[in-house]
């Protein structure tokens, strides 16, 4: 195999950085926050959204809009080392994440641009932290 090809490959199978992140209004403090198989990538997402007016939260969109991308920063809040956890439980472990932040931070209202949980979502939250 030639050298391209060989790093090529190794790069597909290097994990990308995981974990859950936020979006925040350094202007009003409102945050957004999320997780993904590939931070980096999420972060594009979300600037190339909010940039061209196309961002699925409204919300977040509108103040994007009003107060400028400086406005913003866009930091990860905890990340999984994917060598610790089997590859099968990634995205398990991502989504754990997202929802031990999102109750930490309860970026809901006035506080952030997250729609609030349905009740289902906080029954499941929390009888997954009783245990």
């Amino acid at each position: 195999m030639d050298k391209r090809k060989e790093l090529k490959l190794a790069y597909k199978e290097t994990p990308r950085p995981m974990g859950a992140y936020q979006i925040k209004n350094n202007v009003t403090g409102k945050i957004y926050v999320g997780s993904g198989m590939n931070l980096p990538g999420n972060f594009n997402s979300h600037r190339f959204q909010l940039n061209f007016k196309s961002h699925r939260n409204k919300a977040l969109q509108e103040d994007w809009n009003l107060y400028g991308s400086d406005a913003f920063t866009f930091e990860v809040l905890e990340s999984i080392n994917a060598d610790k956890i089997s590859k099968d439980s990634w995205r398990k472990a991502v989504s754990e994440l997202e929802d031990k932040w999102l109750n930490i931070l309860q970026p809901y209202g006035d506080k952030g641009y997250n729609p609030p949980p349905t009740p289902a979502k906080q029954a499941l939250v929390a009888a997954d932290t009783s245990l």
